[in-house]
């Protein structure tokens, strides 16, 4: 019982803080300030990066129920942020007016963002059973 509440812990506290560093380079990597914009009241914010996490987390739950080891979940988890990243860089490039409408806070965007970044999260996270 005892290893397996330390390999528990383990991979709570691995995955906290892989979700804090995807956390810091998502809101780095985006135009718009997230934060700012959810503290704000605009919901397109919160739908487009609430997608991105549960995109990201997807994957990382996958790859700590498939692989036998941390820092196999580590690698995956780098890939899975690697990959949220690409499908915003090329989602955005496709909706040109993705920032402003955002900003904007425009709902339809900010779901259709985050509904993208769900989907790459979901096959992302299929694709590592």
């Amino acid at each position: 019982m005892i290893p397996a509440i330390v390999s528990y812990a383990i991979h709570l506290i691995a995955s906290a803080i892989l979700l804090g560093i995807f956390f810091v380079i998502y809101t780095k990597i985006t135009p718009f300030d997230e934060l700012a914009l959810i503290h704000a009241g605009k919901g397109a914010a919160a739908l487009s990066f609430g997608g991105a996490l549960i995109g990201f987390s997807l994957t990382l739950g996958s790859a700590i129920v498939h692989n036998a080891t941390l820092v196999e979940v580590l690698m995956w988890a780098v890939a899975a942020m690697i990959v949220q990243i690409i499908v915003y860089a090329v989602a955005s490039r496709l909706m040109h007016t993705v920032r402003t409408e955002i900003e904007a806070g425009n709902v339809a965007m900010g779901g259709f963002m985050g509904s993208v970044s769900l989907v790459a999260g979901i096959v992302n996270a299929a694709c590592l059973s």
